[in-house]
């Protein structure tokens, strides 16, 4: 069976940018366990390298500024080449798994899921149409991870 993490980042306390804990919290009650790791954080950090090197596919999400609020995506991604800076505030995902490459010789399977928000405003609480499309969210990620512990098993049976 695959390893899987899954990192949902962002600030809760900044109305939408918080859609990413709310993700990873609801997928552990149904998804966590040995072989599936979830973690949810208010930034990629250098530090995320090492759980990442140890894993077969890994699943950001996070909230965008970038189209219709409610709108989401789900993009591969992998190591572009360039290797963020480890003193920067923050990390890419890209960024970030090209550190793990960089420092493990880790090049997992990667997922962006990025949610188009509507506030990033002070609050504690999700916007109404961001709110709506967890459970979709939640439910394509289980997917997901459900599908690609089958062709790695599959793979590793052959």
């Amino acid at each position: 069976m695959a390893r899987t993490l899954v990192i949902g980042y962002g600030n809760p306390l900044r109305g939408d940018d918080g859609l990413g804990w709310r993700i990873v919290d609801r997928l552990a009650k149904m998804v966590a366990g040995e072989k599936t790791k979830i973690l949810a954080v208010h930034q990629l950090t250098p530090e995320l390298a090492e759980p990442i090197s140890a894993s077969d596919l890994v699943i950001f999400v996070d909230a965008s500024y970038q189209g219709e609020p409610g709108s989401w995506r789900c993009e591969a991604i992998a190591p572009n080449g360039e290797v963020s800076n480890a003193l920067a505030h923050y990390f890419t995902p890209v960024g970030l798994l090209g550190y793990a490459d960089a420092l493990f010789r880790a090049r997992p399977r990667s997922l962006l899921i990025s949610v188009a928000a509507l506030s990033f405003d002070c609050s504690d609480q999700l916007s109404s149409n961001i709110e709506a499309v967890i459970p979709d969210i939640v439910q394509y990620i289980g997917t997901q991870i459900s599908w690609f512990s089958q062709i790695s098993a599959h793979s590793a049976v052959t």
